[in-house]
């Protein structure tokens, strides 16, 4: 989906692009930035192997790929990248997903090798964002610096306002990143994305994992972000979390396609799988640190 850039709907929304070759733009005291790369090189692929302590990785990592939402007075980062979110995936340590003979032994690097499916092969994160805030120089010694943090979120009751979302407003910005991806060794897909679109309202974002293991289990963890562009002085983030996932068994059993081709959209079948959790939180913005 490409967004072309109008000139005047920016100007009448208070908003300006990013300069120095930056792709993104700058509103009600937000720099919200995407930065799309290449896969790692085996150098880089090596360094996040024994940072992760792991030798299982996704097949594509774009590791310098990444969305980030500063507001500029409090310092306050939000930001996407694939290495945290497998800090996630090596911490939660799901137990594999069992898979049918056949498709277990196209797992296997070489067939004269008895492979055990002993991780998580899907990559399955919890992972919901990155949070850094930079402290301000005046206030700690004429240096700036990156800390990173755990942002106070609250559990609450409101909830984003989707209708209001699927109003007719200008997209002022829109761009969607991919962290990392694997096929499954041709059995399914493991995705993880992230998507951002900025109105003169505010901002909104949906972090997706999606994952389908052919013939055996669909999986779908969501993250949304809403900000909406009230008070620029100490914003409030709405934050919704919402997982689901169901068999194929389960699927066909209630009358649904148990092909794997039918479910080749999240966003379509996303309905048709029971949650197993959700919740929604916001963040009030901190004052200049």
């Amino acid at each position: 989906m490409e967004v072309e850039v109008d000139e005047k709907e920016l100007k009448a929304a208070g908003a300006e692009l990013l300069s120095d070759g930056r792709h993104g733009l700058r509103i009600h005291g937000w720099e919200i930035e995407t930065r799309k790369r290449s896969i790692l090189n085996s150098s880089t692929h090596e360094l996040w192997e024994k940072k992760l302590e792991t030798c299982h990785m996704p097949e594509m990592i774009f590791g310098e790929s990444c969305l980030v939402l500063k507001h500029v007075k409090s310092g306050t980062k939000i930001h996407f990248n694939a290495f945290d979110a497998l800090i996630g995936w090596k911490k939660e340590a799901l137990p594999p997903v069992e898979v049918p003979a056949a498709a277990q032994w196209k797992f296997r690097c070489k067939p004269s090798e008895q492979v055990i499916l002993d991780y998580d092969y899907t990559f399955t994160t919890p992972y919901c964002g990155s949070e850094t805030i930079t402290l301000d120089a005046d206030k700690h010694g004429g240096e700036r610096s990156n800390e990173t943090c755990n942002l106070h979120w609250e559990d609450c009751k409101e909830k984003i306002d989707v209708v209001a979302l699927a109003s007719k407003e200008p997209i002022l910005f829109y761009d969607e990143v991919v962290l990392y991806e694997d096929e499954l060794a041709d059995n399914g897909v493991s995705l993880l994305t992230v998507k951002v679109r900025v109105m003169p309202s505010g901002w909104f974002l949906l972090l997706r994992f999606w994952l389908r293991v052919d013939g055996v289990l669909m999986r779908l963890r969501d993250t949304r972000m809403h900000c909406a562009f009230g008070n620029n002085v100490n914003p409030i983030i709405l934050r919704e979390s919402c997982w689901r996932e169901a068999t194929f068994q389960a699927l066909a059993a209630k009358g649904y396609p148990s092909e794997a081709a039918a479910y080749n959209d999240p966003s379509i079948i996303s309905q048709r799988l029971p949650v197993v959790m959700n919740k929604t939180q916001k963040l009030k913005v901190p004052s200049n640190m």
